[in-house]
Parts: C-alpha cells; sequence; structure tokens
C-alpha cells in the first residue's frame, strides 16, 4: 500500500491509501499535488482507495478501548478488504514485515484469499484484484 493523500485538520487526520498498479509515480502525499492526483489520475483507473480518518484524542485518552467487530459480545464490521495483484505475494510481505494471520491464503475453505491482523485485531482481507468467488 502506498500512501497517496494526507490531510491534517484541527481533530482529525485523513491518510489515503492504495494498491497502486505498475506505472503510476505519486507526487508527495503532504503536498497540493496529491489531491487533484487522487482525483484526476486514480478515481478514473478505478484504482481502489482506502480512507483511514483518525480523530485526534484518543491515542490519550487512558479509558478509551476499540473493539475489532470479530469478538463477543460486540460483533460487527469485522473485517474490511483490499484488493491486490498477488496475494500469495501480498502475504509474503505481510509475512515479513511482522504481521500476523487470522487465516493465510491456503488455509481454510475458501482458497486463495488471506485475513491479515492489523496491530488492534482487526482483520484486513487480501483478495486477487478480479477474483470471483
Amino acid at each position: 500500500m502506498t500512501l497517496v493523500r494526507e490531510s491534517h485538520f484541527g481533530d482529525f487526520s485523513l491518510y489515503f491509501l492504495a494498491s497502486l498498479p505498475k506505472g503510476f509515480d505519486v507526487p508527495d502525499p503532504t503536498s497540493e499535488e496529491a489531491s487533484p492526483f487522487v482525483k484526476r489520475e486514480l478515481y478514473p483507473a478505478c484504482v481502489p482507495i482506502l480512507e483511514l480518518t483518525h480523530n485526534h484524542g484518543t491515542e490519550d485518552d487512558p479509558d478509551f478501548q476499540h473493539y475489532n467487530g470479530n469478538d463477543e459480545p460486540r460483533r460487527g464490521f469485522g473485517h474490511l478488504g483490499f484488493l491486490v495483484d498477488d496475494v500469495y505475494d501480498a502475504c509474503a510481505k505481510l509475512e515479513n514485515a511482522g504481521v500476523s494471520f487470522q487465516k493465510r491464503p491456503d488455509e481454510g475453505g475458501i482458497k486463495g484469499i488471506a485475513f491479515a491482523k492489523d496491530p488492534d485485531g482487526y482483520w484486513v482481507e487480501i483478495v486477487k484484484r478480479g477474483w470471483e468467488m
């Protein structure tokens, strides 16, 4: 994933990440060129963009708790999915970076997809672009 745009506001920040196909030269994500690049280049090319919002303040709140949606009694939206060109290659890179997995590509009943875990335990589904179940 490549950070393609970053914006900071008073009480929140936005981060836009993409799994870029080959051939895209990305401007500095904090530059004024980043937003037009995303709108003019990535959106028309149907490149999936993941937008993350950081609401400032929770990192300093000792009573803050998050829920990942996969554990009882607070089940809900349990994961998000992300498209990649090669699931096995993406998982190998994640594993080499120390990422843990809920499911590797060849485990379980559905082969060729994976579920990585972020540091907070959220699941991230890794799916091949164009894959059909």
